[in-house]
């Protein structure tokens, strides 16, 4: 009978408790699987593309027609026809849809700044953000003030609609002389035909929907995508800005979220109302009305189309881009003719 020795012990009991160890030490591998990593949620999805609602888009097309049509009238007549071609582009305006169209055409300007596009929508970079900034814009427009170049955009507002608002006045100052001028011309003193039709019909179109050249609405809704720039430059304007400025502004940011989409086009038409520009100009079109009432002869219809069709419109539309009107010449004096010298004989005393 062999005998344990205690070397042979020692050995024994390890193997014992290596073989026992064994099935422990095979379950704690197996528990210590590599650790599960979860993927990063996605990034937010991006703003949507930059631009204006189609309604709004029709709507700045509307009044850049308008104002082409307008601004080309010459007070060159020859006719007749030349006076009743001038009546239907003066008359082809309503007040409010041509403020709504004035507004969209001046964000659509604003946005040809980069920078300030790039600053609101670095801004909002959630849908959250980009939701809440919507709510900012249209409650303050103060708010928009706080975007890199937001100057610069107002100014661009600004060009797009000062200088062709003068120039309108311009037009109207110089049609409404060419009322006194004509008169030598004989056509001039013949009664317009149809008086009562080209009254109703200047009437209807202050209560309808402006129209809009297609080849227009096209490179309008080009211009607020930025595929194509307006022909707009301009200098930095620093506020406070007019209402028709500041919506204008208001719109050309949330455009720049991509949150002016069709379906948020009820929601941003507080920003497309301007009150006191849609009073002038509602002034401006019952004068209109009043004169076209009263007026016969050709060369009164020209004066109704110079001094209220366009020289009004052009001046409310001047104020509400906040640009001055130039300064009226100071009439020119009567000549002087001095008086004869009255001579007085001398009295000498005896």
């Amino acid at each position: 009978m062999r005998m344990f020795t205690p070397r042979r012990a020692l050995f024994l009991v390890g193997a014992v408790g290596l073989i026992v160890g064994l099935p422990a030490a095979d379950s704690l591998a197996r528990s210590r699987k590599p650790p599960v990593v979860e993927a990063p949620p996605p990034p937010p999805p991006p703003p949507g593309p930059v631009g204006l609602p189609d309604r709004m888009i029709q709507d700045a097309a509307a009044y850049d027609s308008y104002m082409k049509r307008a601004i080309a009238i010459t007070p060159a007549f020859t006719d007749a026809a030349s006076v009743s071609q001038a009546m239907g582009y003066t008359r082809a305006y309503a007040p409010k849809s041509l403020v709504r169209g004035a507004v969209a055409y001046a964000a659509i300007a604003a946005l040809q700044d980069p920078a300030f596009v790039a600053s609101v929508r670095e801004a909002g970079n959630t849908p959250e953000h980009r939701q809440d900034m919507v709510g900012y814009i249209v409650a303050n427009p103060a708010y928009v003030q706080y975007f890199k170049d937001s100057n610069v955009a107002a100014g661009l507002a600004q060009e797009a609609l000062g200088p062709r608002a003068l120039r309108l006045h311009a037009v109207g100052k110089a049609v409404h002389q060419a009322a006194y001028d004509i008169q030598r011309q004989g056509w001039s003193k013949i009664e317009v035909a149809d008086l009562n039709g080209r009254l109703a019909a200047a009437e209807a179109a202050a209560s309808g929907e402006m129209s809009s050249d297609p080849d227009v609405v096209a490179q309008e809704k080009q211009s607020a995508s930025g595929a194509t720039a307006l022909p707009t430059a301009a200098a930095p304007l620093s506020p406070p800005y007019t209402p028709m400025v500041a919506h204008a502004l208001q719109l050309a940011a949330i455009a720049a979220l991509g949150e002016a989409r069709n379906e948020n086009v009820d929601q941003l038409s507080v920003l497309m109302a301007d009150n006191d520009t849609s009073a002038c100009l509602g002034a401006a079109k019952r004068n209109f009305h009043q004169c076209l009432a009263v007026a016969k002869p050709n060369y009164e219809d020209i004066f109704c189309i110079g001094q209220h069709g366009l020289q009004d419109t052009g001046a409310c539309l001047a104020d509400a881009a906040g640009v001055l009107l130039p300064p009226e010449p100071l009439p020119i004096p009567p000549p002087f003719t001095p008086k004869p010298a009255v001579h007085h004989a001398r009295r000498h005393k005896a």
